[in-house]
């Protein structure tokens, strides 16, 4: 049976693969290519049970390669832009496969402050600087923050940001730039920013301090963002780069890069399979870093010489309870004692508070510092009528940011949060910095570095800004009451019996927003009989 399946998931993995001929076969009778594209691969990834092959046939594909009939793209590292540019790639009709480390999402992707946004903080550097660059950035990051969200609409959502204002110059210096960022967003705008009194903030926000920094509130501005599930939205690109075609792997190192026979370009990777031990070699003609942190030690393999890109940056998050905010509203710290800016936003039935920005080594699992923690702490506090503790700290995580470097920059902060993409060895492109709002875009530029650089042929330009993830297509926000009528959960007694339970409306809805319109199949699970199971239930 196993064999069976494991050959059927090959077929599968075969038929994803033949991508390219699909989209090209549809294209020669369309007026336009890139819209026959779209729909091919729409029609792949909004089909039900639209589910990835099994990890045996993502090997073997991968494996299968060979420098005489290589892969188009092979993409290092499996985080947001790692699985936003086999996506892209993909999508576009090449070849591609994937390998990660660790798990999809294990790194920086996973640990970021949760926020979609459009860049509001460079808009006040563009404005005070006479910065272009940095206008660009904001204009970049609106336009990408409103695909995102459309995109992925289980596991995206506007949030409303609130600002305190504690003298009457904030207030008007607030609503003055927050009106500036909707002028600057235009139809790609959420909701309106506004003001909002005292009495009013507090009925929004109970716990927000009416006294603070030596003066009383005088009111609150609220704007708003994208909020999203990072890991679930990072895993739902590597899904859905796996079912337009794309062989992605998890748990798979690379160990060395593999050049031609005259040492001028790589052409390749050695792999080691970190679940079995196993090494094999995979060919692609062109080999795209995309490692975050880690992608000078990857760049080191084809040159051990090279000088380093990435400035590794630190940023600490901290989880509260839930009563420091409610849901559905978040809270801005406008000005730390080092001038920084501190979200403290509802998730998951918790609070998230951060971050920090500070240089740090780069290492595997970065842990937060004690100082970075009480940082954070001490930042809310100031802003909160409810005594903020240490032990309330339920749980803290530190991600590295891959910025690149500036060799004239003093510090982390002042670096430009805007992606690089270069070749400085021929047949590995790197991208580096960036954010998690403008993956798609990175990605974008990504494969355009990869097309040039391995002269490839891809049947369609990019599709990706109007293609949505697995479980996006067919979702809307009362899909949870499907799973709430039709699905039992089983639970277990305090006297260890396992007895059908109702599938309450906070699992239905958890379901739901984390896997969209596949959610059914994932309560199904819950449906089947296990050994513990009374067999008259089942």
């Amino acid at each position: 049976m196993a064999t069976w399946r494991l050959r059927r998931a090959g077929a599968a993995l075969a038929a994803s693969s033949t991508l390219a001929a699909v989209l090209a076969a549809s294209s020669a009778s369309a007026t336009d290519p890139s819209a026959a594209a779209l729909e091919a691969a729409r029609q792949r990834v909004a089909r039900s049970g639209a589910t990835p092959p099994l990890r045996d046939a993502q090997r073997a594909a991968l494996a299968g390669s060979t420098p005489a009939e290589p892969l188009d793209v092979l993409v290092v590292g499996g985080g947001a832009t790692g699985c936003g540019v086999a996506l892209d790639a993909a999508t576009r009709g090449l070849r591609v496969g994937l390998v990660e480390r660790e798990d999809f999402s294990s790194g920086t992707s996973s640990r970021s402050t949760k926020l979609i946004h459009g860049g509001v903080r460079y808009l006040e550097k563009a404005v005070f600087n006479l910065d272009y660059g940095q206008l660009k950035l904001v204009f970049h990051a609106l336009k990408e923050r409103k695909q995102v969200i459309e995109n992925a609409p289980h596991l995206c959502h506007a949030l409303p940001c609130m600002t305190p204002c504690f003298n009457w110059f904030e207030v008007v210096y607030y609503w003055f730039g927050l009106k500036l960022y909707d002028l600057v967003a235009g139809r790609r705008l959420l909701h309106l920013s506004r003001y909002y009194s005292v009495d009013e903030s507090v009925e929004l926000f109970p716990t927000l301090a009416k006294n603070g920094h030596n003066c009383s509130l005088k009111g609150t501005v609220v704007y708003y963002d994208g909020q999203m599930n990072d890991s679930r939205l990072n895993v739902g690109l590597a899904c859905t780069a796996a079912v337009v075609g794309a062989a992605v792997l998890n748990y798979a190192e690379v160990v060395s890069l593999i050049k031609d026979e005259s040492g001028e370009r790589i052409i390749g990777a050695r792999v080691r399979d970190t679940l079995s031990g196993k090494e094999f070699e995979t060919f692609a003609k062109v080999v795209v870093n995309a490692a975050g942190p880690f992608c000078d030690s990857v760049r080191k393999m084809a040159d051990s010489t090279v000088a380093p890109m990435i400035c590794p940056s630190s940023g600490v998050h901290i989880v509260l309870p839930d009563y420091y905010s409610p849901e559905g509203m978040g809270l801005i710290v406008p000005k730390t004692k080092d001038g920084r800016v501190v979200f403290m936003l509802p998730w998951l039935g918790r609070t998230v508070a951060g971050t920090t920005d500070s240089n740090t080594a780069i290492t595997m699992l970065p842990e937060p510092h004690e100082d970075e923690i009480q940082f954070i702490l001490d930042a809310i506090s100031d802003y909160l009528n409810v005594q903020v503790r240490r032990s309330d700290v339920l749980s803290a995580w530190s991600g590295i940011r891959p910025l690149a470097m500036d060799p004239s920059a003093k510090n982390t902060e002042s670096i430009s949060r805007d992606h690089v993409v270069f070749e400085d060895y021929p047949g590995l492109i790197t991208i580096t910095g960036g954010k998690w709002t403008t993956y798609r875009s990175m990605a974008e530029d990504a494969v355009n570095a990869a097309v040039m650089s391995g002269n490839l042929k891809p049947a369609n330009g990019c599709l990706t800004d109007n293609l949505h993830i697995v479980g996006g297509y067919g979702w809307d926000p009362a899909s949870f009451t499907v799973l709430a009528q039709n699905y039992k959960r089983m639970k277990k007694t305090y006297g260890g019996k396992v007895i059908p339970g109702a599938m309450d409306s906070a699992v239905s809805k958890h379901l739901s927003h984390a896997y969209g319109s596949l959610a059914e199949q994932v309560a199904t699970i819950a449906q089947v009989c296990s050994p513990l199971t009374p067999h008259y239930l089942c």
